[in-house]
């Protein structure tokens, strides 16, 4: 082939990638985009005039500069105690489900474990079957497990997905030579998981972490279902409850027929759009900031731990 005729076959080789990268830059930045959006959206209606969220003023740019919502949001102590309760049922919930996952996946990654088949349709079956709502309310009843903080905690201790994962992860990521050398040493079963396993499995710890954590700290159905006090209610139950008021009151106040509280219950109605979003916002943000310390972690985990194995 002359050299001519390679410039050529670079030079149309190159147009091609031009125009393959074109589409994927334009693809990804339209997703971002779409992604992006609501965010945006969510704090720009938080800092708006409350009537102009109200009529869908508010798209691209902030409108009549208002801080009320934040303001009403965080006059509630009940926001306070949500927050507390929320970390708690997040960072010990979440040390639950790891303290359940890991050894779990470690044992059944194991090829020379007796059984090991077997335990694993038990976990496949689970994903596809349950109980049901009332059998689980009656079986939480029966251990007085119903209103105290431990239920939030132990129900849904394990995801059989993360276990799966897991498990993947440790079978392609972790030769059997390092087990076999350790043993030559003197290493027990033990030794070997907290020295070699955990170490080793940095990416696809910080994977299940934030799966658990954000599953913890996003669910309000377990909390409202198993527990009534007030005082043990997570963040997201919070939130909804205070939305479930405004609107509440506004109904009342066009019932009863008093142009005062009406025009009361309608400036209410009008904060409570922006509420929606600063409470959608101030929900959102821990997570949000926990994120980018595990980015590093996730893309890795999630793409080596879900290889099949």
């Amino acid at each position: 082939m002359s050299k001519a005729t390679l410039k050529k076959s670079h030079i149309k080789n190159t147009r091609g990638d031009k125009i393959f990268l074109t589409i994927v830059y334009a693809t990804v930045i339209l997703i971002v985009l779409m992604c992006a959006y609501p965010l945006y959206l969510t704090v720009i209606a938080s800092i708006s005039d409350p009537y102009d969220v109200y009529s869908g003023k508010v798209n691209l740019i902030p409108s009549g500069f208002s801080l009320e919502s934040y303001r009403l949001v965080f006059t509630n102590s009940a926001i306070f105690r949500g927050y507390a309760n929320s970390i708690f049922y997040t960072v010990v919930g979440t040390a639950f489900n790891l303290f359940l996952t890991i050894p779990s996946a470690y044992a059944l990654s194991k090829k020379r474990m007796y059984g090991r088949n077997f335990f694993m349709t038990l976990f496949l079956i689970t994903m596809y079957f349950g109980g049901g709502l009332i059998p689980h309310y009656l079986l939480f009843k029966a251990m007085g497990l119903i209103d105290t903080r431990w239920i939030l905690i132990i129900n849904g201790g394990v995801s059989v997905y993360n276990v799966i994962v897991t498990r993947t992860y440790f079978q392609n990521n972790i030769p059997e030579e390092l087990f076999e050398a350790a043993r030559i040493d003197g290493a027990s079963e033990l030794r070997c998981f907290f020295k070699l396993v955990l170490p080793l499995s940095a990416p696809i710890i910080a994977v299940i972490t934030l799966y658990y954590a954000v599953g913890h700290w996003s669910s309000y159905f377990s909390a409202l279902i198993y527990t009534h006090d007030q005082e043990l209610q997570p963040l997201q139950l919070v939130l909804r409850n205070i939305l479930i008021l405004n609107q509440s009151a506004y109904t009342d106040a066009l019932q009863s027929g008093d142009a005062e509280l009406i025009a009361d219950a309608s400036r209410q109605a009008y904060n409570a759009v922006t509420m929606k979003y600063a409470l959608v916002f101030i929900s959102s943000a821990p997570m949000l900031a926990i994120y980018p310390f595990v980015q590093k972690h996730f893309v890795k985990g999630i793409m080596v731990g879900s290889l099949k194995g």
